[in-house]
């Protein structure tokens, strides 16, 4: 089964043909990163314009790339929650136009979701139940993949996502977009131990997670060094700043692996492809004899063959829409009826 699938949630505009939910044959993506640099972060009304200028030639590139005609596509898929909804519109109206003039089914794909599946193309043997741990930009949990399509969130952050927080202590450090790849570079030199910061603890559910204190602590932290004119090792404030984080994320892998019992845990998410987070869920699981999926850089961060590999199980599963099918700013990975 082909699907072009198509992801336009922030500021990369995706379209991807993959075959049965494994096969990428192609994936053509058009990034946005140098225009939004400038501004320190993604500019909303910017990102949607340049969607529409890119997503109708990147379509036509991917039928190239791949060797196949229109004729040879069985289905459509697309991102339709959640993201900047300027930009999930965007590709929503482009996939609900491209199915009906084909005449084909129509798949929604929850970007979250898209991200776990992205395991399944690294790891072609990968196949559920496992846990994973989604950190990204804009979300933070932990799922229980029941199945394809039947999940459980164990725990989510209650307030700021990891990526988010990535994000604004690099800017405020001076760092070019997208901050956290330049931060997590510049902590490899660091020592992860010279300064201080907050680590959040359990609630009443022991698997959420909080990072809007350290990233308070990390920001007064960087402002009271500039007040008073004291030098701020750099390297070592990005070191223990990624340190707080994972060990945020790590704990919590570890006690949702003993819960479910399960023997497999994956990653998921842009944050995926940082190197500390990387290397202390890897210990962590190789110290209790647990398998970890990693995908590669390249499918950390947002692409359309993630949203094709998903697609394929929400197809065999039925979920399929019509012409109504929405866009949707914020809506739960527990894929609530359209």
């Amino acid at each position: 089964m082909n699907i072009l699938a198509v992801e336009s949630s922030c500021d990369e505009t995706a379209v991807a043909i993959v075959r049965d939910g494994r096969q990428v044959l192609t994936d053509c993506i058009a990034s946005q990163v140098e225009l939004h640099r400038i501004y320190g972060g993604v500019v909303p009304e910017i990102a949607s314009r340049k969607h529409i200028e890119a997503i109708y030639a990147l379509a036509d590139q991917a039928l190239l790339d791949a060797g196949l005609t229109r004729q040879d596509l069985d289905a459509v898929a697309v991102t339709y929650a959640p993201g900047l909804i300027g930009a999930v519109l965007v590709g929503v109206n482009f996939a609900k136009a491209a199915a009906l003039a084909m005449g084909k089914p129509l798949i929604p794909v929850h970007h979250i979701r898209g991200h776990i599946a992205a395991n399944y193309i690294a790891y072609p043997e990968l196949e559920p139940p496992f846990l994973c741990l989604v950190v990204s930009g804009g979300h933070t949990m932990l799922v229980d993949v029941q199945d394809y399509t039947r999940m459980e969130i164990l725990g989510t952050t209650l307030d700021d996502a990891a990526g988010e927080c990535f994000d604004k202590v690099a800017r405020v450090l001076g760092m070019p977009y997208p901050g956290g790849a330049a931060l997590d570079k510049m902590a490899r030199t660091g020592d992860d131990r010279k300064y201080e910061l907050p680590r959040s603890k359990p609630g009443e559910n022991p698997f959420n997670m909080s990072f809007s204190g350290l990233k308070t602590a990390s920001l007064n932290l960087i402002h009271h060094a500039e007040q008073v004119g004291e030098e701020l090792d750099i390297p070592s404030l990005c070191a223990s700043f990624s340190a707080a984080v994972s060990d945020t994320l790590t704990p919590r892998v570890v006690m949702a692996l003993e819960r479910t019992g399960y023997r497999k845990v994956a990653v998921a998410g842009g944050v995926a492809a940082n190197s500390r987070i990387r290397g202390d869920i890897l210990k962590a699981a190789g110290d209790m004899g647990v398998q970890v999926y990693l995908p590669p850089l390249k499918l950390c961060g947002d692409n359309g063959a993630m949203i094709g590999a998903q697609a394929y199980y929400e197809f065999l599963a039925g979920n399929v829409a019509d012409m109504r099918l929405n866009a949707y700013a914020t809506k739960s990975i527990l894929g609530e009826a359209l």
